[in-house]
């Protein structure tokens, strides 16, 4: 995994803060994120990057991620990021919401719709996107 994807597992999974990377790396994220230009992480820019996410972790291409597909992305996630048990078990919480239909396994539509909680209360105006105030408030928690 590179050091973007990284970075982006931090923000996308839900795990660990959305400024995760240092400060030049976060700008980058940001930048990488912010598709349209508009200074803010639209939920929508969210969600194309959580589908190119996908296709990174499934590793057997079979549009499903599985348990230990998902143990490995986290496991890569927490070893390149000081994850604290408590963030790696939220990891772990919002992983199983993200499989609706309950099948025991997450398919690509259900991992890119899926915004985080941490992310769905950032968005204090409620207007679907982030600020970069928001994004700064929220590291700060």
């Amino acid at each position: 995994m590179n050091k973007i994807v990284v970075a982006l597992a931090g923000l996308l999974l839900g795990a660990g803060s959305a400024y995760a990377a240092d400060g030049s790396g976060a700008r980058e994220l940001f930048r990488r994120l912010d598709t349209n230009g508009d200074r803010k992480l639209e939920f929508s820019e969210i969600k194309a990057a959580r589908a190119q996410m996908f296709d990174r972790i499934d590793a057997n291409h079979n549009e499903l991620l599985d348990a230990d597909e998902m143990r490995a992305a986290a496991e890569q996630v927490k070893s390149k990021r000081d994850f604290q048990a408590a963030q790696f078990a939220d990891f772990r919480a919002q992983a199983s919401r993200m499989d609706r239909n309950g099948d025991g396994r997450i398919s690509r539509d259900e991992f890119a719709a899926f915004i985080p909680d941490r992310l769905l209360r950032a968005d204090t105006n409620g207007d679907g996107g982030l600020s970069i105030s928001e994004l700064r408030a929220l590291r700060r928690q």
